[in-house]
């Protein structure tokens, strides 16, 4: 097998840079994409993604109710609320 002469890279993907990444949660959620309404969502009229696909129908299937595929973004983000809801799946039971 030969040698193979790699060069350097520049920094590590894991090296600590200095920056504090920590944050007040409410300074966190101030703003946040993740608690706006999906009627508000720009691109709700979207196809919902992979991922909510494929969760959807695990939680459709759990919960012995009918999957509609052809949800949008902001219509399958309400229905997985909702079988979350009825399933106990997703949620932090507290």
């Amino acid at each position: 097998m030969a040698n193979v002469n790699l060069p350097e890279e520049e920094g590590n993907l894991f090296e600590d840079n200095g920056a504090d990444n920590t944050a007040n949660s409410d300074d966190q959620t101030k703003g946040s994409n993740t608690v706006k309404d999906p009627d508000e969502w720009t691109t709700g009229d979207e196809p919902m993604t992979g991922a909510q696909h494929s969760y959807l129908k695990t939680l459709s299937d759990e919960a012995g109710e009918p999957f509609d595929e052809k949800l949008n973004k902001a219509e399958a983000s309400k229905r997985i609320d909702e079988l979350q809801h009825k399933t106990g799946r997703g949620l932090n039971n507290e």
